[in-house]
């Protein structure tokens, strides 16, 4: 520990400031009073620190010692992070509970990896080897599913003299690297890194794949990238931590942190639950066997929420350096942002609007464009990617508020949700009249690839038809349904299955939680292939009332529900609709 220390002058809450402090820097992590709280200093004037404090602060009073680290705050990272459930500062929360009991005691300190529990290290770098930062020294198999490099650190290179094979706590050194002036550095598995610093990288590429999530709404009309950024916003009761339960369910990445920001303890109770007993569709393990969890919720100290995205993208950069792709759900960025006003309020700083501190659009822009897909440091050549998914909480659902339009103004993918498709039970609620995606055309070449060409046509052709409901929705409800022509009638049927068959999916169904892309495409050429079959037999005379009443439609209706394994009957769907026309035209 440093030795620079000071006196309390002044308590506000989760804010302390203190006096006497002129060598400390900013963001220097400090211990206060006897009860060795943690804070972290966030403003200098001459020799007094503001520092905002990570615990309950009461009791403590002016005159008490506040002693500097003389380090940033900081996450560890090394074998042990996959499965772990941390707070908003990396502290474990098991270890916490077995500590201080159900609630959180003041002052507990608690490592963040296990010390004592021996990694099997196996070596993949040998004697003689020339490594720079990022080269893999060895790795860890942490579980069955996740393989953990063990990586030179930045700012380390040159030749390595030693390395072991064997069982290590991650505090035993397990290689020697000898630089280039002659010192000899010994490595560890465990490595520190500051949280509000992003992690280096030799390049930023732009994305060009997607990230599959088997929600039909998303993967269809609004797809995200790997190493891409998007919000969810909406109000209360729209299902913005459902969506995002799902995505980290079944989103195409290979380690997801989950982190709840301020968000209520039964939701993150729901996911503590909920994960250890999901099986991952890829590989048949628990969920959880591929997930860091950081929950900060609405009743833990509130300066601590605004620290845990920053722990949460630092945990996800560390894994996406090892070649992964992780995509990070931030939960929520408006409870964040409170965080940040609060303590930007008793900063006694000029507020912006609706008393959010001026460099709020600055704070997101930070953390969101910590996202990416890149090119990792070492010699491998390897590219990993971190995808931002972050929801927002507009009070009363008014997009108009500054941390919904200061995302808007940062992210590539808008799934707005909307409490009136919420009320009609409706969900994923993601208003396809509003949402959208900046990554949908760099995709189209993708999914031709992977898909055919008829994919973008399809989705262009569904899209237009939900888009002319809405136009002749209008109509409908002056004069009604009987008002519009044959045709007009066809496009508000289909729009109708498209919304209700297509759209909309059960997040709890076994089966229809989740839908390949390949699924998508079936079910899309299905509805596309009856509006177009239906447009065919209106033009020959056919009554659009038995266009509409086809026995076939309840199939295609219900297709949803069909496995991913018996993908074989929607060709029998297929020839059925196709005869059912063909015998009402004759």
């Amino acid at each position: 520990m440093s030795n620079v220390s000071g006196k309390v002058i002044k308590v506000s809450g989760p804010l302390i400031v203190a006096g006497g402090m002129g060598e400390c820097k900013m963001f220097d992590v400090v211990r206060v009073s006897k009860s060795h709280l943690i804070g972290e200093i966030i403003e200098l004037r001459g020799d007094k620190a503001s520092i905002q404090v990570y615990e309950e602060t009461g009791g403590i009073g002016p005159g008490e010692e506040v002693i500097s680290t003389g380090m940033p705050l900081s996450v560890e990272l090394g074998p042990g992070l996959i499965e772990s459930i941390f707070d908003g500062i990396q502290r474990p929360l098991n270890a916490l509970r077995e500590k201080s009991g159900d609630r959180i005691g003041r002052g507990v300190e608690v490592r963040a990896l296990d010390h004592e529990k021996k990694w099997k290290f196996n070596p993949t770098a040998k004697v003689g080897d020339v490594l720079i930062p990022g080269d893999e020294v060895g790795f860890v198999q942490e579980n069955n599913l996740i393989r953990h490099s063990i990586m030179v650190p930045v700012g380390v290179s040159g030749k390595l003299t030693a390395i072991a094979d064997g069982e290590y706590t991650i505090d035993e050194v397990v290689a020697k690297i000898k630089t280039d002036d002659g010192k000899e550095i010994p490595l560890t598995m465990v490595q520190k890194c500051s949280v509000r610093k992003g992690r280096p990288y030799h390049e930023k590429l732009a994305p060009d794949m997607p990230m599959v999530t088997g929600q039909r709404v998303i993967d269809t009309f609004f797809p995200i990238t790997k190493g891409g950024v998007a919000a969810v916003p909406g109000p209360f009761g729209s299902g913005k931590t459902v969506v995002q339960h799902q995505l980290a369910k079944w989103a195409d990445a290979d380690i997801i942190v989950y982190v709840g920001c301020g968000e209520r303890g039964n939701e993150m109770t729901d996911v503590l639950n909920e994960f250890p007993e999901l099986t991952d569709p890829k590989t048949g393990e628990p969920l959880m066997k591929r997930t860091v969890l950081i929950a900060n919720t609405s009743d833990m100290p509130v300066a601590a929420r605004e620290a845990s995205i920053y722990t949460g993208i630092t945990i996800a950069e560390y894994f996406r350096d090892m070649g992964y792709n992780v995509a990070i759900m931030a939960d929520s960025t408006s409870r964040w942002a409170e965080a940040l006003r609060e303590m930007s309020g008793r900063l006694e700083e000029m507020p912006g609007e609706e008393g959010y501190p001026a460099y709020l659009s600055s704070r997101l822009a930070e953390f969101y464009e910590r996202a990416g897909i890149v090119k990792v440091l070492g010699s491998s050549g390897k590219t990993g990617s971190v995808t931002a998914i972050g929801a927002v909480s507009p009070p009363g659902g008014d997009l108009s508020e500054p941390v919904s339009q200061a995302t808007l103004r940062i992210v590539k993918v808008f799934w707005g949700l909307s409490a009136s498709l919420a009320y009609k039970r409706h969900f994923p609620a993601i208003d396809w009249l509003q949402s959208y995606s900046l990554y949908a055309d760099r995709l189209a070449d993708w999914y031709d690839d992977k898909l055919g060409k008829e994919w973008n046509a399809l989705r262009r052709k569904a899209m237009s038809i939900l888009q002319e409901e809405a136009t002749l929705d209008e109509i409908v409800r002056l004069v009604g349904m009987d008002a519009l022509g044959a045709k007009d009638r066809l496009t508000m049927e289909t729009a109708k299955t498209v919304r209700e068959d297509y759209l909309h999916q059960n997040a709890f169904h076994e089966i229809d939680t989740y839908a390949s892309l390949n699924k998508q495409l079936r079910m899309l050429k299905l509805i596309i292939s009856f509006y177009e079959l239906g447009q065919d037999a209106l033009i020959k005379g056919v009554d659009i009332e038995d266009v509409i009443t086809l026995d076939v439609r309840e199939k295609i209706g219900r297709a949803k529900y069909i496995e991913e394994k018996d993908i074989a009957r929607f060709d029998e769907i297929d020839k059925e609709l196709k005869k059912e026309i063909s015998d009402l035209i004759g």
